[in-house]
């Protein structure tokens, strides 16, 4: 089998890994790009890069941008690691986001953990939550529709989840029913999906086959350093009003004011998942 080879540039390695716990072992590590319409007004997409490790039973989806500044964070001399990277971003005449280290999609998805179940952890503000999902939750069709993804054959399949229609193709010669974020259910790796209307977009940039690369259970490194657990539901209204609303639902939670009566920017956000009204 063909693996396409990826770089991706990891700043502190595996630093303080073996102080988390281990769950698993990968074998495969995927790349994907990711597009959102953060916000549908302005129609302006964001960018980041996942990361999915597939291990023996478990598997682990995170941003690698957010995982390198869990990654900093853990580090004991942290604040000077930030405020030298921010100086130097700071100093240049035109600032690039990524100049900078800064957190993008905050979900850290681990599937069949605990065993067929998912595990999802995330973030609002200062605190990061904790709450349990379905295992491949998804009601796949599969047609007929073939196209190449990295030199792979590729099936069509769609669904309708969680308030969106989706689009996946998937790769029946990679016999991993896995892929980006909650995805998966699959005879084969999901190379690519997105929903409908393209707000949100995943296409995978890079395959490689690793050795016995571990798959640990990241830390929360913000507020009270704990996970809140929670349910989806619960969390998608929170992440809704978040949104919406930041400066305010930063003052109820920290009782400082930062003066959110006063006329703030008209955005609208659509959540990945809608089915939580």
């Amino acid at each position: 089998m063909k693996y396409y080879l990826f770089i991706v540039i990891v700043w502190f390695g595996f630093h303080d890994l073996y102080s988390q716990k281990r769950l698993d072992n990968a074998h495969i590590k995927c790349q994907y790009r990711f597009l959102y319409t953060k916000d549908t007004l302005s129609q302006k997409k964001n960018d980041d890069l996942l990361i999915l490790q597939i291990g023996t039973t478990i598997s682990k989806c995170y941003s690698h941008y957010s995982n390198q500044v869990d990654s900093i964070l853990a580090m004991p001399n942290y604040y000077e690691i930030m405020r030298e990277h921010l100086n130097n971003a700071f100093s240049k005449k035109k600032i690039n986001t990524n100049d900078y280290p800064h957190k993008r999609m905050k979900t850290y998805v681990y599937k069949n953990y605990p065993q067929r179940k998912m595990t999802v952890t995330d973030g609002l503000s200062l605190q990061d939550y904790i709450y349990e999902d379905e295992l491949n939750a998804q009601d796949w069709q599969i047609s007929d529709s073939i196209k190449t993804i990295l030199d792979y054959p590729c099936q069509k399949a769609e669904c309708t989840f969680r308030g969106r229609q989706w689009i996946a193709w998937f790769a029946p010669n990679i016999p991993v029913s896995d892929g980006p974020w909650k995805f998966g259910g699959l005879p084969g790796l999901i190379m690519e999906v997105y929903d409908l209307k393209q707000q949100y977009y995943f296409t995978m940039i890079g395959l490689q086959k690793v050795e016995k690369e571990p798959i640990v259970f990241s830390q929360t490194y913000v507020g009270s350093k704990k996970f809140e657990k929670t349910n989806r539901k619960d969390f998608l209204k929170a992440q809704k009003r978040y949104l919406m609303d930041m400066s305010g639902y930063i003052e109820l939670e920290t009782g400082i004011d930062l003066g959110s009566n006063s006329p703030q920017k008209v955005m609208r956000y659509d959540l990945i998942e809608l089915d939580y009204k």
